[in-house]
């Protein structure tokens, strides 16, 4: 062998001679991928087992979401079931802006079917480019919204809602009220009873993509629960009526306003309240908040001449006088430094002149001698000073100080109608007490809310003494008294007329009056009861007898025929045009 293979021979390894240990750079590197796999394993059991709830709740998050099913509000009805306020399915438009400017060619054509200049919608959707919900349009008709998804504009959806409708229009707004567009309670009964009408929406579990669109409708459905319906006690078709004529009656006095409120005095319940300017609830940018508020309810006024029938009914009532007593007069007389006067000197008068000639010497003769306290408790008996029970929102307590505060001129005033304040509700459920034979009963609104939400009636004048009243105010419809135009054909009519001076922050003002007439029909036994207000006519005539009178006629006329009443006395005839003319009074 030579000496190179020897060498050979001498470098290779032996078959069985152990490889030598690896040194720290493989140990390390074992290491790293030992402890990798450990983290790997930990994490993974931590996202699976431990954290699996907290992943799963965050991952519904991001997919799951509980979708709103509205619920139809309740129906207002009148009492003959007539609608004066629905609902009717609309949908709504809603977008996902940040799906819509990923499409800028169909920013043009949704802006086109939305009726939106193109400039805003895309400023708009700029703005909320952060959000996942913008609404578009609200309340569209369901063909507009097929137009508008048939642009076929990514992350543009449809929201079913519910779209509040009022048949009656202006002529019973101020009663009925209106919602808001998100279809909650703003004014009048759709405010007072919201909760009521309202009811429960409903809810559904979907899933949806990143831009809002439902892959999946889950099997979790919670069904809505509409609202109840509401009926009311008023008739839609005196309303109607009632609105028309003190709408031509305004505009033909050019007065501020005026109202018409019905009554059914056997029962408390409301037929119709009226009263103009109005609003129109469907069309929410031509509304003038002067004509929201439902001024029978909210509104006080000095009554004037009409609180005279409640002071000389609680006079006869009490015994103090008979109706054939007579007072002198002679057209004034002085009380303190008060000069209280007639429209003329009526000389001797009993307790049907002092009607029939409105007589405010008489009438004050009357409280004098029954004192602060007799004509105070005269007033709060008949329901002055408290609310009426009609549960309208907003109403009004009216004014009626203490008597403990009265002296002898506040007396004497308070006896023909100044230095107090009530309201429409107030004063023709006063009348409605005389009307129905004495009883004094809380006014209604909402039918089915009867004694157990009421006060029960309140005798407040013996029958005997409500009837010889109604007797005596026929007497102001005859040509000697003052509201000859409050005669209707062949109805008996008992009534009185009443012109307040309005008062401002420098007294009163001769330039601004309130012309009231306050009656019933038909007499023996009344179906109505009726109270007319204008105020500020502007028109010379502006006396209760002269503008309120005649629409009381008017509005009792047709609502006596619509009820089919028959007539009392077919043997009544209008006043004659000279009588007519000559029947101006307060």
């Amino acid at each position: 062998m030579s000496r190179h293979d020897h060498q050979r021979n001498s470098q290779r390894p032996k078959r069985n001679q152990t490889p030598p240990p690896p040194g720290w750079r493989g140990w390390f590197v074992l290491t790293l991928f030992v402890g990798f796999a450990v983290v790997l394993a930990g994490r993974a059991f931590d996202l699976q087992v431990l954290d699996q709830a907290f992943l799963t709740k965050e991952g519904d998050k991001r997919h799951l979401r509980s979708v709103s099913v509205p619920a139809g509000r309740g129906v207002i009805k009148d009492r003959n079931g007539e609608p004066l306020a629905l609902s009717a399915p609309t949908e709504s438009v809603w977008a996902v802006p940040g799906a819509v400017l990923e499409a800028p060619d169909k920013i043009a054509p949704l802006a086109h079917e939305l009726n939106i200049p193109v400039s805003e919608l895309r400023s708009r959707l700029e703005s909320y480019k952060g959000r996942q919900f913008l609404y578009l349009r609200r309340q569209l008709a369901p063909t507009d919204a097929r137009a508008v998804m048939a642009v076929d504009a990514p992350g543009v959806f449809l929201q079913r809602e519910y779209k509040r409708y009022y048949p009656a229009g202006e002529a019973a707004a101020q009663i009925v009220g209106m919602t808001n567009i998100d279809g909650r309670g703003q004014e009048g009964l759709e405010l007072n009873r919201d909760d009521y009408l309202h009811g429960e929406p409903g809810s559904r579990r979907v899933v949806k993509d990143r831009v809002g669109r439902v892959v999946e409708d889950l099997a979790e459905f919670q069904p809505p629960q509409a609202g109840h319906d509401l009926r009311l006690t008023i008739d839609s078709r005196m309303q109607y009526m009632a609105y028309r004529h003190i709408k031509a009656a305004v505009v033909k006095n050019d007065a501020k306003g005026g109202m018409v409120v019905m009554l059914d005095p056997t029962t408390g319940e409301l037929r119709a309240v009226a009263s103009y300017p109005s609003f129109n609830p469907n069309d929410r940018d031509s509304i003038d908040p002067s004509g929201v508020r439902a001024r029978a309810a909210t509104d006080v006024m000095e009554p004037g001449s009409t609180v005279k029938p409640l002071l000389l009914a609680k006079a006869l009532d009490s015994g103090l006088f008979d109706t054939d007593d007579v007072i002198h007069t002679k057209g004034w007389f002085m009380v303190g430094r008060l000069t209280v006067k007639d429209f003329r000197n009526y000389g001797d008068v009993d307790f049907a002149k002092i009607l029939q000639k409105s007589s405010n010497v008489g009438a004050a003769h009357v409280g004098l001698k029954m004192g602060a306290e007799g004509v105070w408790r005269a007033y709060n008996d008949f329901g002055f000073g408290d609310i009426t029970g009609s549960g309208f929102p907003g109403e009004r307590f009216g004014v009626l100080k203490d008597f403990y505060e009265w002296n002898n001129v506040e007396t004497a005033t308070a006896s023909y109608g100044y230095g107090l304040a009530v309201t429409a509700f107030q004063l023709i459920r006063a009348y409605g007490a005389i009307a129905d034979d004495g009883m004094l009963r809380s006014l209604r609104l909402i039918e089915g809310e009867g004694a157990d939400m009421h006060a029960p009636p309140k005798r407040v004048l013996k029958a005997k003494t409500a009837r010889t009243m109604r007797h005596l105010l026929e007497g102001v419809i005859t040509p000697a008294g003052t509201a000859t135009k409050a005669a209707i054909p062949g109805y008996r009519v008992a009534g009185k007329t009443g012109t307040a001076r309005k008062a401002g922050t420098g007294g009163y003002n001769a330039d601004r009056h309130q012309a009231l007439f306050v009656g019933m029909a038909p007499a023996e036994k009344p179906a109505l009861v009726t109270l007319v207000m204008l105020d500020e006519p502007k028109k010379d005539a502006y006396y209760g007898g002269a503008v309120a009178a005649p629409v009381f006629a008017a509005v009792m006329r047709d609502a006596l025929r619509l009820l089919r009443v028959p007539p009392d006395d077919p043997g009544v005839l209008t006043a004659s045009a000279e009588t007519r003319s000559n029947g101006a009074g307060t």
